[in-house]
């Protein structure tokens, strides 16, 4: 079985960044500062607040991870590490396994960001910018062509790359029966993260993960790739892997959630 990885990130506005290439905001504080950047970037869009792909920083990096010895979901690393190690941690995975990475926007929004910040904090990650050099099959497929498929962007492939036809995470899974986003979405982790609520953050990437995983499995059976029940087995196999967490609160609630048969 060749690994699958689903990622996501949770960022937040990169303050120190923004002091750097601002030197006028110094003095703000950090709730200033990113205010000061949300309303320059709403001016500037005519509306819309989010922040260059280069000025998110990385709080949180959720991975659900199948291979041949079953699943496991966690978010890297812990509540105290720095964003260089959760870089460093997630092209080490990639070194380390060579998985099939999957993503919600993932092209459009994680890589691009992952990109930019392991620039910043100089991580290693050949494995992953590999098109051939290293390992011949990666010519033909790597995790960054274009048309290439070690990263599968399920958002991106399912609206036949058509950004119009592209819907939230949220409603597709819960529109399949699984649990969905869970007391939380993207637009309020900035708000949580200010309140000291990084667990907090690292359960709602957590599910955001196993979300994308479940709809995957049910890409895969329709595409031909699991059997009735392959995928039947695949969904009690993340069932039995998350009710042995239940001691955890946010697996207890996606459990009741999840109302797929």
């Amino acid at each position: 079985m060749i690994p699958t990885l689903c990622f996501d990130l949770e960022t937040v506005p990169d303050v120190a960044g923004l002091r750097r290439l601002r030197p006028e905001w110094a003095e703000l504080d950090d709730a200033a500062v990113a205010e000061r950047a949300f309303a320059e970037r709403r001016e500037r869009t005519g509306g819309s607040d989010f922040l260059q792909h280069h000025l998110h920083r990385i709080v949180a990096i959720g991975c659900a991870f199948r291979d041949d010895s079953g699943f496991r979901v966690r978010c890297l690393g812990t509540p105290e590490d720095g964003e260089g190690r959760l870089v460093q941690d997630f092209f080490r995975l990639v070194d380390r396994y060579t998985p099939q990475l999957v993503s919600w926007n993932g092209g459009g929004f994680d890589l691009p960001v992952l990109h930019y910040r392991g620039l910043l904090h100089g991580a290693a990650a050949a494995r992953y910018w590999d098109q051939g050099d290293d390992d011949r099959d990666f010519k033909w497929n790597s995790y960054i062509g274009r048309y290439h498929a070690r990263h599968c962007d399920l958002m991106d492939l399912l609206a036949m790359y058509q950004p119009r036809a592209a819907v939230p995470l949220d409603d597709l899974a819960k529109l399949c029966g699984f649990a969905g986003k869970l007391g939380m979405d993207g637009s309020q982790v900035w708000r949580a993260y200010q309140a000291g609520g990084i667990s907090a953050i690292r359960d709602y990437c957590e599910t955001d993960v196993v979300n994308t995983y479940l709809v995957y499995c049910r890409f895969r059976k329709m595409r031909g790739q699991l059997t009735d029940a392959a995928y039947t087995a695949e969904m009690k196999l993340v069932r039995e892997a998350l009710a042995a967490r239940a001691d955890a609160v946010h697996w207890r609630e996606f459990l009741a959630a999840w109302q797929e048969p």
